[in-house]
């Protein structure tokens, strides 16, 4: 086969968890092929570079086969080449260390976790090696 549906091909080379979802990512703009933004039925051939956003980062990969027939995903390196430049990587790894202080307003009250994660982001270390003792009998006298 020479060329494949864009959305087929990103179910079949295990981009996407289903072919709905891949086919939603290119309606609303998030697949480009070789630069261009790609509608779902766009077809592709080997040498495509696709780049899918994925906030933080934009993976790229470049098509070494077209299929729409779904393969193991130890064949996956067969049907593409992920050529994702490093620092798309690094920003992936900054929002993962960083994720729970940057949340979106409104987007609810922090879990327990979160909220034990902020706690021991923001209490400084050299407060908990002290022992403070007040004492109100101590003023009285």
């Amino acid at each position: 086969m020479a060329e494949a549906r864009i959305d087929k091909w990103m179910w079949a080379a295990r981009i996407f968890k289903t072919r709905t979802i891949a086919a939603e990512a290119c309606k609303k703009g998030r697949i480009c092929i070789n630069g261009a933004q790609a509608k779902p039925a766009r077809m592709i051939k080997p040498g495509d570079v696709i780049q899918v956003k994925k906030p933080p980062i934009t993976y790229s990969f470049k098509v070494l086969q077209a299929i729409e027939k779904r393969v193991g995903a130890k064949l996956v390196p067969e049907i593409m080449e992920n050529v994702t430049t490093p620092d798309q990587y690094e920003l992936l790894e900054m929002s993962k260390i960083s994720g729970f202080v940057n949340r979106a307003k409104g987007t609810g009250r922090p879990t327990k976790k979160d909220r034990r994660d902020l706690d021991e982001f923001f209490t400084p270390e050299y407060l908990g090696d002290f022992d403070f003792d007040f004492d109100d009998n101590e003023d009285e006298e």
